[in-house]
């Protein structure tokens, strides 16, 4: 009996399994490396005529992604894919926005059935960059269920944390992390729904895939599911065969009611990235990501139906909302995305030669590892119109690289977890290398001092946003059970962001540091960025980043901690740090040189790349 409904399971396994098949997407895209923007005139107008309503009742899946579904109908589309993946074996998915929907109104069938999720519990998402990812991002906004997504490399003690801090009530992840997720559940009294996307079952966990392609109704079944997730292998078979006379089969449904939920309802929660203390958890209700980062969409990426959008962030951080989901779809592009179990420059030149990628974003790491191959012989770019970077500031000798090699100009945007785009470089404006750019449409951006009062241009202070009489919606809601956190972000009618900037006489911001790690030497205020900026521009300079040191003259001054190029590890070390000196001397204000330098292998970084600054300080001046 169990044998013929296998059988039977199996016949249906193509629903998950299938491809859209279109027409050469290559073919809607012309070599055409204008930086003409598409969707407004210049910088001035879009700030000016940007207005976006918000309304009583907002779901993402329903008002965004299911009106492409429809257009998508009649014909009122390119006919781009809405979801476009590919591995380095060669495999390759396509999704239309109607299959996007029935994949995931399936998916969001098992969160409310088989996992008994109610509207507001939370789930916690750790997978790589596989097509499972954007369906559970999707289902969660169906269902009202609370995102929180997780990067892979998470270690089980980072597993804990986030189990406990955010009280989920289900995991979705691999078989990679399910072993570590298991070693602490029993610590973790909220979880009571594991899934694992997988081609193995395991113990106590509901396999995805199998749960895609088949679904069983029974009256009784949300109740009878919650047990089967924890069963053993024995007692699963055993409930199958005892119920399958009073139980119903049909293939996974794809019927499903969008839940209504409110603009301001919680939508996701985002860890930040812990550059200087344990990762915060960042509310996003529905409307400040769902309708927030139209801002991103459709004037930083400048994105239509017709593009095709690669981002490579990774899939535990808000970029990959802000560029994988959100900021594409809100504008009728093609999500593009390459599962690379790690970084490899070479796939990353093939992957935009060979594929019709129009924007591609990534962080400036990327840039200057990509720069360093000679993509201008090697590679050619026929699709690619627009490159982007975010997440930390670019330095202008990548930026200029690249122009070189590729003849496309790098447009950097600023913003946070906490945010959408804060500031941004926008085609039609001139680039200043270095800076960030200007104001997004979505916010009213100052510098100032402690009190809260605006600073005139040339003046350094910390980047806030105007919160006050009206709070834009592009804002994250608070830190979750964390109110003092919360109430510290605000200093009079402004959001601080916890950054060091100037903006220039032209309304251009530039970053200069985090709040905490300004150094202060002689009575001279330096910002490790330009001073790192100086370091790599030097030949000898793979990374480096710049903390204070304690000194008994000085009270604190500059060190640099340098990670060298290959061919430059078997020089003599004095001399070589005498030419760095001479040359951050030479490139920026004299008073700015490491006057300590230390050659490391490798810098601390958080999970998601960025440098820890806070511990190497904390390694300086913990002798004191």
């Amino acid at each position: 009996m169990l044998a013929r409904v296998t059988r039977k399971m199996l016949r249906h396994a193509k629903c998950f399994q299938r491809l859209a098949i279109f027409g050469s997407v290559r073919a809607l895209h012309k070599d055409n490396r204008t930086a003409t923007p598409q969707n407004f005139s210049n910088y001035e107008s879009m700030k000016q005529d940007f207005k976006l309503g918000i309304p009583e009742y907002f779901n993402f899946a329903k008002d965004v992604l299911d009106q492409w579904t429809d257009k998508e109908k009649a014909g009122k589309k390119p006919s781009n894919p809405a979801f476009w993946w590919i591995n380095r074996n060669g495999e390759e998915m396509r999704w239309s926005f109607e299959e996007l929907g029935s994949l995931s109104r399936k998916f969001a069938n098992i969160l409310s059935e088989a996992c008994s999720l109610q509207r507001g519990d939370r789930v916690i998402l750790i997978l790589p960059r596989v097509p499972e990812w954007w369906l559970a991002n999707v289902a969660c906004l169906r269902t009202g269920t609370v995102l929180i997504p997780g990067t892979t490399q998470l270690t089980q003690k980072d597993i804990l944390y986030r189990l406990q801090s955010s009280k989920a009530n289900c995991i979705i992840t691999n078989d990679v992390l399910a072993p570590a997720v298991d070693a602490v559940a029993s610590k973790c009294e909220n979880l009571h729904s594991k899934l694992i996307v997988s081609e193995n079952s395991r113990e106590g966990w509901g396999n995805l895939k199998e749960l895609m392609k088949v679904f069983l109704c029974h009256p009784g079944w949300s109740t009878v599911a919650r047990s089967w997730l924890t069963a053993t292998s024995t007692s699963l078979v055993q409930a199958i065969l005892s119920l399958l006379s009073s139980w119903d089969y049909r293939h996974a449904s794809d019927s499903h009611t969008c839940v209504k939920t409110k603009h301001n309802e919680i939508m996701a929660i985002f860890f930040t990235s812990g550059t200087s203390g344990y990762p915060k958890m960042t509310a996003h209700t529905h409307s400040s990501f769902g309708l927030g980062l139209s801002v991103n969409g459709r004037f930083w990426l400048d994105l239509t139906p017709s593009d095709v959008m690669w981002n490579t962030s990774d899939t535990g951080w808000a970029k990959s909302a802000w560029s994988s989901v959100f900021s594409p779809w809100i504008q009728g592009a093609c999500v593009f995305t390459h599962h690379l179990p790690r970084f490899e420059p070479t796939s990353i030149l093939q992957t935009l030669s060979k594929y019709p990628i129009t924007v591609f974003c990534s962080a400036p790491t990327v840039y200057r590892m990509l720069v360093q191959n000679d993509i201008t012989r090697s590679y050619k770019f026929k699709s690619l119109k627009h490159c982007v970077s975010a997440g930390e500031p670019i330095t202008p000798d990548v930026t200029e690289k690249w122009r070189n090699k590729t003849g496309l100009d790098i447009y950097e945007g600023y913003g946070q977890t906490e945010t959408v785009l804060i500031c941004g470089n926008f085609k039609g404006m001139k680039i200043k290398p270095g800076s960030m750019g200007k104001p997004s449409p979505a916010f009213d951006v100052k510098i100032v001092d402690v009190n809260g009062n605006v600073l005139p241009p040339g003046q350094e202070g910390d980047i806030g946003i105007q919160v006050l009489p009206n709070r834009p919606f592009g804002l994250f809601t608070h830190y979750v059970d964390n109110p003092s956190k919360t109430a510290s972000t605000l200093r009079g009618n402004f959001y601080i962001t916890g950054d060091r900037g100037y903006m220039d006489k032209d309304g251009y911001f530039w970053f200069v540091a985090r709040a905490d790690d300004v150094i202060l030497s002689s009575g001279y205020r330096i910002g490790p960025f330009e001073v790192e900026n100086a370091l790599n521009e030097h030949p000898s300079v793979a990374e480096s980043a710049v903390v204070s040191s304690p000194d008994p003259i000085r009270g604190e001054v500059v060190k640099a901690f340098v990670v060298l190029n290959p061919d430059y590890k078997s020089h003599d070390q004095e001399q070589l740090i005498k030419e760095i000196q001479e040359h951050v001397k030479k490139t920026t204000a004299p008073y700015k040189y490491p006057r300590k330098v230390e050659f490391i292998q490798e810098l601390p970084k958080t999970i998601s790349g960025k440098t820890k600054r806070n511990e190497l300080r904390k390694k300086e001046w913990k002798t004191i």
